[in-house]
């Protein structure tokens, strides 16, 4: 059917119908004879183009007022503008903002210093209605608080209660801790503890500077806040561990004689037994010789044989007791040489770890270089070695102070260990210089992981008391087989990093 048909059959429509012609009856009547003939024309399709964009509650009022045509749908939706509040969006924003504010309030009573600061910085730019940009950028600050934020302190309470970390209130007043009096604290508990931790674990007694310590703090308790109490509880630990050692060694001292006292007893039995293996072939060959089957030949086997069995009877026996009581005392040293190893585990695990970072120190960082340096002259495995370097370090600890200083180390080292990938070694190679070894990786891929971890110290937001501190990182990165051994690699990264640095910082220098 062609259109002309279809116009001809909506004019004899409209007659038959007795309808009057108008534009908008007419349109309806010719869509409907097109839809029937199963004629698409795009004039008759117009509405459903509308509303397939609209929202589904307005489409749910559509279809409740029946909206048929193109000029219908125009009416409804200047009879809906009309009918809508123009302060209503601006009401919801004001109240939204609102909200914001007192949830950031709310934030800065939380007692928390890096919390409290950028609430308050969220108040100050929701009050001045900052920008997008602004807006945007506080999401990021929220979102790398987010990201650093640690809340492992409140395990330093565990020792005084216990400590549920989604209830601090909870926390708190589950702690005990006791008040005297004059409304101090009572370091009696405190001290009790820290004494009995200063005992020797092995030592039978304690050394005259710890007993002279512990009666210090008997008689004075808040001697334990001063400098010289923590001058003096290092020094005591450290004499702890050396009495412990020397108890050891008198007890592998101890080991060592009861060990030769048993295998002179072995030896013994063996040399006794030999003697009477001897003497037992000597009385085979009486026997056998006694053809005559005389009384008195065979008395005379049967006397020697009986001896024999005698005695080596009686050297079991003693020996027999003599492996019991040794076996109880070996046993007890057994028990005591496993708990020594454990704290010499301990010992060691401490020895390789940096105390402020918790990254692995220099000495450890030279062990898996040496260890990576062996894999690769064994089988031909190559390496990378980043040197990172926080610049202008001084100038912070200058302008905020060490312990500012501190907590922008231990910030970019908690970084630093998240880019890095189980198989990477990051550590603390000194001062403000860090060390990674980058295994099965190559200088590209070493470039990559060093670009990841420059851009997210650019980014993140340093914040101590209240104050950013802009932090930026300068890295120096060489791969092995580049080098013609690992002191020329090492000292291939740290030029690269003074490359770095003489180029303008905050930048990647690859070898």
């Amino acid at each position: 059917m062609t259109i002309n048909q279809i116009v001809r059959n909506t004019v004899e429509r409209l007659k038959a119908e007795g309808k009057v012609w108008t534009p908008d009856v007419y349109a309806e009547t010719f869509c409907a004879e097109a839809k029937k003939a199963g004629f698409a024309v795009e004039d008759c399709s117009g509405i459903d183009r509308y509303v397939a964009l609209m929202d589904k509650k307005t489409l749910d009022e559509i279809k409740q007022y029946r909206v048929r045509t193109t000029a219908e749908l125009i009416r409804f939706l200047i009879s809906k503008l009309s009918r809508m509040n123009p302060n209503e969006a601006t009401i919801l924003v004001e109240l939204l903002s609102g909200l914001a504010k007192k949830m950031a309030q709310s934030i800065d009573l939380l007692h928390n210093p890096d919390a409290s600061a950028l609430a308050k910085k969220t108040i100050a730019i929701l009050e001045s209605q900052g920008g997008s940009t602004q807006i945007d950028l506080l999401k990021q600050a929220w979102t790398n608080f987010l990201s650093v934020y640690d809340d492992s302190f409140l395990m330093k309470l565990a020792h005084f209660g216990s400590v549920d970390s989604t209830n601090l209130r909870s926390t708190i007043e589950g702690l005990k801790f006791k008040t005297s009096q004059g409304g101090g604290v009572d370091y009696d508990r405190t001290i009790r503890i820290l004494i009995s931790s200063l005992v020797p674990s092995i030592a039978p007694t304690m050394d005259d500077t710890t007993i002279e310590l512990s009666q210090k703090l008997h008689s004075n308790p808040a001697y334990i806040a001063t400098d010289e109490c923590e001058k003096e509880i290092k020094t005591a630990i450290a004499m702890r561990i050396a009495l412990d050692k020397h108890s050891v060694e008198e007890m592998v001292h101890a080991l060592d004689v009861l060990l030769d006292k048993l295998s002179v007893q072995l030896i013994d039995l063996i040399e006794r037994s030999e003697s009477s293996s001897s003497e037992i072939r000597e009385v085979k060959r009486d026997l056998e010789a006694l053809e005559s089957h005389k009384p008195a030949d065979f008395k005379t086997a049967h006397k020697r044989l009986y001896t024999i069995a005698s005695t080596l009877e009686e050297r079991v026996e003693v020996l027999s007791k003599d492996l019991k009581v040794h076996n109880e005392k070996v046993n007890q040293m057994g028990k005591k040489i496993a708990t020594l190893e454990a704290e010499l585990a301990q010992a060691t695990q401490a020895s390789r770890e940096d105390f402020l970072t918790k990254l692995f120190n220099k000495r450890a960082i030279e062990e898996y270089l040496n260890l990576k340096e062996a894999e690769y002259e064994r089988h031909g495995h190559s390496f990378c070695v980043a040197m990172l370097d926080l610049d202008h370090f001084k100038a912070v600890n200058d302008t905020y102070g060490h312990e500012a200083g501190d907590a922008v180390l231990i910030a970019f080292a908690k970084i630093l260990k998240l880019e890095a990938r189980n198989s990477d070694i990051v550590g603390r190679y000194g001062g403000e210089e860090f060390l990674a070894i980058l295994g099965d990786t190559d200088l590209e891929g070493a470039k990559i992981f060093c670009e990841k971890v420059r851009a997210h110290v650019e980014q993140a937001h340093f914040m101590y008391q209240g104050q950013r501190i802009a932090v930026s990182i300068s890295i120096g990165v060489a791969q092995r087989s580049n080098f013609p051994s690992l002191k020329a690699l090492i000292s291939g990264a740290d030029e690269r990093l003074y490359d770095a640095k003489r180029k303008g910082r905050n930048r990647v220098e690859p070898a």
